[in-house]
């Protein structure tokens, strides 16, 4: 196994965990927005407003999206298992 292999491992893990993780990460992100602008418009300064719709926003996403995003994680963890041999080897 050369750089250019392991460099290219890791290139192909970083795009499977932003692609994996991004969904989830924008919904928290714009939940987060719109509780903060509810939050300056109504001057409530409630810290803990801004987690519980976070939380439901994010695991209504992992209901939507986890389907899909276990079959990325599982198809490049087979894509990995099927080449072992010939990286190992």
């Amino acid at each position: 196994m050369n750089a250019e292999t392991v460099i290219a491992f890791a290139k192909e893990g970083v795009y499977i965990t932003l692609l994996v993780s991004g969904p989830l990460l924008l919904l928290a992100l714009v939940t987060g927005l719109i509780v903060s602008i509810f939050q300056a418009t109504t001057q409530i300064q409630e810290q803990t407003l801004a987690f519980i719709p976070k939380i439901i926003a994010v695991l209504v996403g992992l209901v939507f999206f986890g389907p899909w995003m276990l079959t990325e994680m599982v198809n490049y963890a087979h894509a990995i298992f099927e080449n072992l041999s010939r990286f190992a080897g």
